[in-house]
């Protein structure tokens, strides 16, 4: 019974994190259109809180989807700044109440 359990504590786990990766893309995307790159210290924050939270918690289903929470957010800082780059380049939209760095 304990082996089942197993299996499917692992697809559970590997569900939330398609599901935190799939979130994160258009929140990166969001912040950049509003905030651009200057809230990217909201992703370390997020990142450092959530890796607390993970190295805390003994369930390890819970624990497994904070690191994967906390990293996603630190990944997003980079996406953040890359995000900049193609909106420079045109691939998506910018927000015509900001300005924008040559």
């Amino acid at each position: 019974m304990e082996l089942n359990l197993i299996h499917f504590t692992g697809l559970a786990i590997g569900a939330s994190t398609f599901l935190i990766i799939g979130l994160f893309h258009p929140v990166v995307i969001k912040a950049e259109y509003h905030w651009g790159t200057r809230c990217w210290w909201l992703f370390l924050l997020l990142g450092i809180l959530a890796l607390i939270g993970s190295v805390l918690i003994k369930n390890v289903m819970a624990a497994s989807i904070l690191g994967v929470f906390a990293f996603s957010s630190f990944w997003s800082i980079k996406e953040i700044f890359e995000q900049e780059e193609r909106v420079k380049k045109g691939w998506f939209p910018k927000n015509p109440k900001r300005t924008y760095k040559s």
